[in-house]
């Protein structure tokens, strides 16, 4: 087994490695390592998250570090603040008793705080793309000294439309720089930019581990989208040491489940590209310490989240890369600790999940949904212990006064359950809980209870996947969980919805025309003739730019306990079925509160580069419109999917 002495590293940093308990390289590790020391070649390196892509590139930076330049000699960018301040943590703990400093810069902190630290002197510079912009625009980091540049979570940073950002700092850079880029998946969009930026590159591909472990046990519910968060509310009563992770593929869906959860009594938090970096902070911290048990995230938010001890994760949305599930379901079952991952499946998701089945080589159970019966006595032994637990002392004065006098004039036996159904109102009446369908599951063929709209509006319109689904839920007042997949073009669009969802949206929008045109209509079958299907998706845009718009909830108890507050008797009745997060219309109230389009709160800070991708999009896509829509009149009329 090769060891790290073997790669030719310092004593100081193996010295460093000996205290973290590290002596053997992983695979990425013992194949990028002789690289980079000699400064060879360009690297583009392929290996899962977790398995040591930022010590590959850190332990080489840190030994080729000259002492004492006040030159920034490294550029690392990561694409949010988290894995930046993680990536940084990490380098440093690697330095052993060289002195070299290390320097992190992000969004949603002051500064000119950070302008003080790259003063000092920065000998690497850990960054996300907005904020190391803004220093570069101030003439406030220089990087015409820079030996490596170092792309981090490649994929995530285009997905998340980075690449303009990453242009301008290459041209920042001097020319004889040694170009580093990993990444958990190798989608073409990144061979295409190593193809134009690095010139001679050495491809190092680690192939991914299996996934499969018994220490994660992997089931699914076949459930239709409206009745997820009933389902999600089961689960949690069910699991009442829930402590664990709700994944979302959009902000807005993580805002709205985030929101339910709370009405329902379920002390949450969420965790998206548009909270401020202190509430970040404080989000985090709390999680980690146990006092905020429910964490509703985003895939790009949750990356750098690093707890051994959750008990659960939830997919209530799946990720359209199988290896996003794969992500997800790893955070759960860690330092031998078993773990539970449960996905929420609905019709329009089979295909996707038995994708993720087939490709990532995992196999999930199917479950039957709890009773109503099942709850209920699950509600009577939570409260039996809860009440057992209780302590009462000579602080609780009128307490103890108002049973004596209880138990004074009345049989215990009498009394002790009038004083139960007084408390407890309905709750142990199985009235409680609806009545849930359940769809057939993955094995079964698949109906055709799903619908596939066309939207005439599209990137064109400064349109991404999150921009025309707050469209649409604005207008129709769907939630944001209810869109099974959507596709965005130039010139127009397509989103994939239950029937009973698309049929609101269609009765929404049937007066709602551009041009003369109906703007959601329909999409035409392939059968029909004409043009083909599909498309590239147009990637959910977590915004890391250096612009922080804020959390629109808050969420959690005051005393962290996982139900919060006193059990929310009065809020933990039901929502009426205009709740969103259940399928149903939103109201009005509550779409501008957190489920209504947001675009023009954000337009202006984010104008000139969506002009620019726009107008990138447009001149580079023109093959996709003509494969979509053949000449005509209507440039509608032949779309089809």
């Amino acid at each position: 087994m090769q060891k790290f002495q073997d790669l030719g590293l310092d004593a100081s940093i193996l010295d460093a490695l000996a205290q973290k308990g590290y002596s053997e390289p992983t695979p990425i590790q013992a194949k990028v390592i002789p690289i980079l020391l000699d400064r060879s070649k360009n690297v583009v390196g392929q290996a899962q998250t977790g398995t040591g892509k930022t010590a590959a590139f850190g332990l080489p930076i840190i030994q080729n570090i000259e002492l004492n330049t006040r030159n920034v000699q490294a550029i690392v960018l990561a694409p949010t603040r988290e894995l930046a301040v993680q990536v940084a943590n990490e380098i440093d703990s690697y330095k052993g008793t060289k002195r070299i400093q290390v320097t992190t810069v992000y969004g949603g902190q002051p500064i000119d705080r950070q302008i003080r630290e790259l003063q000092k002197g920065a000998d690497v510079v850990v960054g996300t793309p907005g904020r190391v912009i803004d220093l570069i625009k101030r003439g406030k980091l220089k990087l015409d000294e820079v030996k490596y540049f170092v792309l981090d979570e490649a994929d995530e940073m285009l997905n998340m439309g980075f690449i303009e950002d990453i242009e301008f700092i290459l041209s920042e850079t001097n020319d004889d720089k040694q170009v580093l880029l990993f990444s958990a998946t190798m989608p073409k969009k990144i061979l295409k930019l190593a193809q134009r930026y690095m010139g001679d590159y050495e491809l190092v591909h680690i192939e991914n581990a299996q996934v499969t472990t018994d220490n994660v046990d992997q089931q699914y519910y076949a459930v239709a989208a409206r009745d997820k968060m009933k389902v999600l509310e089961r689960l949690f009563e069910m699991n009442s040491d829930f402590y664990g992770i709700v994944f979302c593929n959009t902000r807005m869906g993580t805002d709205d489940v985030t929101r339910e959860l709370n009405k329902l009594g379920f002390a949450a938090e969420a965790l998206h590209g548009d909270v401020q970096q202190n509430q970040r902070e404080r989000i985090l911290q709390r999680f980690k310490q146990g006092k905020c048990k429910v964490l509703c995230a985003t895939d790009v938010a949750a990356r750098g989240i690093d707890v051994n001890e959750l008990t659960h994760v939830i997919n209530y949305q799946l990720p359209q890369d199988p290896e996003a599930y794969v992500h997800r379901i790893g955070r759960t079952g860690r330092a031998g600790n078993k773990g539970i991952a449960i996905s929420l499946i609905a019709n329009g998701e089979k295909r996707q999940m038995s994708l993720i089945q087939g490709i990532s080589k995992v196999q999930m159970t199917k479950m039957d949904l709890p009773s109503a019966k099942e709850m209920i006595e699950t509600r009577i032994d939570k409260t039996f212990i809860d009440i057992q637990e209780t302590e009462v002392d000579e602080k609780d004065s009128n307490i103890l006064k108002l049973a004596t006098r209880l138990l004074a004039e009345n049989d215990p036996a009498d009394i002790l359950p009038a004083v139960l159904k007084y408390f407890m109102k309905d709750e142990l009446k199985t009235k409680q809980f609806e009545e849930i369908q359940q769809q057939r599951g993955l094995e079964s063929s698949p109906n055709n209870s799903d619908e596939r709209l066309f939207v005439a509006k599209g990137k064109k319109d400064n349109m991404g996947k999150e921009d025309l689904e707050q469209y649409i839920c604005e207008i129709s007042g769907i939630a944001p969980t209810a869109f099974l997949d959507t596709f965005i073009l130039d010139e127009f669009s397509f989103i994939t919805l239950e029937n009973q969802d698309a049929n609101t949206v269609l009765a929404a929008f049937r007066k709602v025309e551009n041009n003369g045109r109906a703007v959601v209509t329909k999409a035409k079958k392939r059968d029909e003739g004409g043009g083909g299907g599909g498309g590239r998706r147009d990637n959910d845009r977590s915004n890391d730019r250096g612009h922080d718009r804020g959390s629109r909830n808050g969420g959690g108890s005051r005393n962290g306990s996982f139900r919060s507050g006193d059990g929310g008797k009065s809020e933990r009745r039901r929502s009426d079925s205009g709740s969103s997060a259940y399928g149903g219309r939103r109201t009005s109230s509550d779409s501008n509160s957190g489920g209504g389009r947001r675009r023009s709160e954000t337009s202006n800070s984010s104008s000139s580069s969506s002009s620019s991708s726009s107008s990138s999009s447009s001149s580079k896509s023109g093959n996709h419109n003509s494969f979509f829509a053949k000449p005509s009149t209507d440039k509608y009329k032949n779309a089809k999917y």
